[in-house]
């Protein structure tokens, strides 16, 4: 009686290279899945936590208002944080103004250097994990055709071995060694989508940040209140929904 073909016929007559590929593939689908929904649920949760953020900030009567605030809670997302490190650099400036390098120049200068190194920290730590889901989805179709290369290799062998070339033969032994390019791809293709998705994303929220540091930039460089900003916000809504009404 002929033996049932399939993936498990094929892990048991798979040599040492063959499982060795099997397990790379299976951790870097558990790694690339991990990165895909940690990194998803995280976003998630920042937006949440900025939305709630960014209302209350457009919604204050003054910086001190939103300094008081950022000094009873700990940010915890980088709109927050970013608020928080300009408000710390516009005081540090104004206690130690020249006194070291990075305090030289006037203050607008030393507020830009400010905001711009807590982007750039928000923005590394946004892209954590993106390299190695790239890597993920740019090597594991090549990983799997290694594994069906050399799955054929042995088919062949065997094949002439035997002596026999019929068709029931070769489709088993050749239909378990594609089974490792389907692996290279199921692992592949989430990581690939999976990347897209959580560049643009990122995208995203670092144009927003970009935004938001301009506007507070310019408030905290002229003193300007916030309110001076939300009122016309507020305004032009007010008008909508009257149009709509």
């Amino acid at each position: 009686m002929q033996p049932a073909l399939g993936f498990g016929h094929f892990i048991t007559q798979a040599d040492l290279l063959a499982k060795t590929i099997l397990v790379i593939m299976a951790v870097a689908s558990v790694t690339s899945w991990f990165i895909i929904i940690t990194k998803a649920l995280a976003a998630r949760r920042d937006r949440l936590r900025a939305a709630r953020f960014l209302d209350f900030f457009w919604n204050a009567t003054s910086l001190d208002q939103v300094a008081r605030r950022l000094e009873q809670t700990v940010p915890d997302e980088a709109f927050s944080n970013l608020a928080h490190q300009g408000l710390l650099a516009s005081r540090h400036h104004d206690r130690h103004a020249g006194a070291r390098l990075v305090e030289a120049g006037g203050f607008g200068e030393y507020l830009t250097r400010a905001l711009r190194r807590a982007i750039d920290e928000e923005t590394t730590e946004m892209e954590s994990g993106l390299t190695i889901l790239a890597s993920i989805g740019a090597t594991a179709p090549f990983v799997g055709l290694l594994g069906t290369v050399w799955g054929i290799y042995h088919a062949l062998l065997a094949i002439g071995m035997s002596g026999s070339g019929t068709l029931d033969k070769v489709a088993g032994p050749v239909g378990e060694a594609l089974i490792m390019t389907a692996i290279g791809l199921a692992v592949a293709i989430p990581a690939v989508l999976g990347y897209n998705f959580l560049v643009r994303q990122n995208r995203v929220v670092q144009a927003r940040l970009d935004g938001f540091a301009h506007d507070l930039f310019s408030f905290l460089v002229t003193g300007a209140k916030v309110d001076a900003q939300s009122e016309p916000v507020a305004s032009i809504a007010a008008e909508a929904a009257a149009r709509r009404a």
